[in-house]
């Protein structure tokens, strides 16, 4: 690459600073306890609670294969994760079966029949806030229940009953409020006022559910034994869709019958690349997430990380000038597929991300200054979110994530149903230029058409090593998820961090606009933001902590085959296996 020996030269000046400013650690990511994992040989999930993981595994013990537990998995974070688990949001499901097939489902929500370009404008064209973020107007048609179901149809082994069952007994039964849990209804109860629905469940007489208390959900058990005994009909039909329209009737939603029998997902081939011999095995569009990891882990190809040191100033340079021209190809040229052209090709050729590289000096370059790449050689191609993975003994390898898009979705239960609906609609651009609620910003390929999916980032990956499975990762938030599992892959495959020192050390992120890189406390020195800042840069700590990730890595230790999984202290989660 032609900038490398500049970019070298500024690694070398910031490994002197490192060492003289950062306290002495014992790994690239600053992780002092070096205990092992546990390991596993039958199978191992890991999921954003302890519930769900609970879930997929009594499904791997009584036989079923990985995508059996992945579904149990997803309908379980219904119950157990209302922030983001979810029937009434969407998502996507990455699969490698043992033999070598890998296929994705698309599950993402859709816009309603009756949608329009500018519903979420005013007269005079400006954005009405909150319209695409709260009620029944912010609502995609749901995909979750008919997309888990559509991959347990054709790779699963068990019948519905096994694999929801689980779900059903934590919702009628009960589960113990986590105090995470708590803190974040405590949070929404202002939005939560506004639905008496959602009141009754989450917060009745207006008292927020209490850490410790067991939560028992009476109405949404009755929904999913009505997914149980009579598959998609029993969500996308009958007393739960008018249930679903009910509720769009009487809180200006437009959601109809029509929409729901219409939603069907949608299998598709992933989108594949390779980082330094490993395979990449994401997700393609309506996704961004795959077609962007893959475009900046070629762009990474390009510079020696065992010369640049982590977290320095050099590290963070090359990370935010990848990510920001990757954000700013997201924005331009990412949509759904089936309403326009997506040059993937191009997006993940090894070409396009070199000429991409190139651009990049040894200062910081305002993001004004980018624009999306030029993709005419290639057109010849038609905040609250959980992912969990899952493998099974022989192998097959699942790595889904769901959202509901904000924490808890639009805020609005469906009476009766016992599930909140999504605000997935906010994900699509309002209009050209308009950033979504995570600053992301969107334009024609991104626009409101009735039936079509809304943009996303979700981006659940499985890597293939030396012809074997070896990472099954993924995160939720927002418009960070994809740097997250970015990192999670680059620290282990350039900094030798172990799986839980990739996921545990902090994140940085930057996405075009806002022009600012953000970071998580502990990622850099005070000699490293003084050299940041006069490369041009503006460095943000970060509020709240980047998405959790559950991922499994599977290793070779005396030739015989463990895997390893690993569950983000940021959260709540486990991961277990047997």
């Amino acid at each position: 690459m032609n900038n490398a020996r500049s970019i070298l030269s500024l690694a070398l000046s910031s490994l002197i600073a490192l060492s003289a400013c950062r306290k002495d650690q014992e790994s690239p990511g600053g992780i002092k306890d070096d205990s092992l994992p546990h390991r596993y040989a039958n199978g191992m999930v890991s999921s954003a609670t302890p519930e769900a993981t609970q879930a997929g595994m009594e499904v791997l013990r009584g036989g079923g294969n990985a995508v059996d537990a992945a579904v149990a998995v997803g309908f379980a974070l219904a119950v157990s994760l209302p922030q983001a688990g979810n029937l009434g949001g969407g998502g996507f499901m990455v699969i490698r079966m043992a033999d070598g097939r890998s296929t994705t489902f698309d599950f993402r929500e859709r816009a309603p029949g009756k949608a329009t370009r500018d519903m979420y404008l005013d007269s005079a064209g400006n954005v009405i806030p909150d319209l695409s973020l709260t009620g029944a107007l912010a609502a995609g048609v749901p995909g979750s229940p008919a997309g888990l179901l559509a991959a347990l149809d054709k790779y699963g082994t068990k019948p519905r009953r096994q694999v929801i069952g689980p779900a059903i007994r934590l919702a009628a039964e009960g589960f113990r409020v986590q105090p995470g849990l708590a803190a974040n209804i405590a949070e929404k109860l202002h939005d939560f006022s506004r639905f008496p629905s959602t009141l009754a469940i989450f917060a009745p007489d207006t008292i927020p559910l209490k850490a410790g208390t067991t939560f028992r959900q009476p109405a949404l058990a009755r929904t999913l034994q009505r997914i149980s005994d009579s598959g998609a009909a029993g969500f996308y039909s009958g007393t739960t869709a008018d249930m679903i329209v009910r509720q769009m009737e009487r809180s200006g939603g437009i959601i109809t019958h029509q929409d729901l029998l219409d939603y069907k997902p949608s299998e598709r081939r992933p989108v594949v690349g390779t980082y330094r011999g490993d395979s990449i095995i994401s997700m393609p569009p309506p996704s961004s997430g795959g077609p962007l990891l893959i475009q900046m882990l070629n762009m990474m190809e390009g510079y020696d990380f065992h010369t640049i040191p982590f977290h320095s100033a050099a590290h963070a340079h090359v990370m935010a000038e990848i990510m920001r021209r990757a954000y700013a190809d997201r924005a331009h040229h990412l949509g759904d597929p089936d309403f326009f052209s997506v040059p993937v090709a191009g997006l993940v050729s090894k070409e396009y991300a070199k000429s991409r590289a190139a651009t990049i000096t040894d200062s910081a370059t305002p993001s004004a200054r980018i624009s999306s790449g030029d993709m005419s050689a290639y057109m010849h191609e038609s905040p609250q979110t959980t992912h969990y993975s899952v493998v099974d003994k022989d192998g097959n390898c699942v790595s889904v994530t769901v959202t509901l898009n904000a924490s808890f979705g639009s805020k609005l239960v469906v009476d009766g149903a016992g599930f909140f609906l999504n605000d997935e609609m906010d994900d699509f651009a309002a209009k050209p230029g308009a950033p979504n609620l995570y600053g992301l910003l969107g334009d024609t390929a991104n626009a409101i058409v009735p039936g079509k999916r809304m943009l996303s980032s979700m981006t659940p990956t499985i890597i293939i090593r030396d012809g074997r499975p070896w990472l099954v990762v993924g995160t939720p938030g927002g418009s960070t998820i994809i740097t997250t599992v970015l990192q999670v892959i680059q620290n282990q495959a350039d900094y030798g961090m172990t799986l839980r020192e990739a996921g545990d050390a902090p994140r940085i992120h930057q996405q075009w606009y806002p022009d600012t890189v953000y970071y998580e406390k502990g990622a850099f020195t005070t000699a490293t933001l003084d050299t940041l800042k006069s490369l041009g840069y503006k460095t943000v700590e970060r509020d709240a902590p980047s998405g959790r990730v559950d991922a499994i890595r599977i290793i070779d230790v005396d030739g015989k085959r463990w895997m390893e999984g690993y569950s983000d202290s940021r959260g709540y989660g486990s991961a277990e296996g047997y």
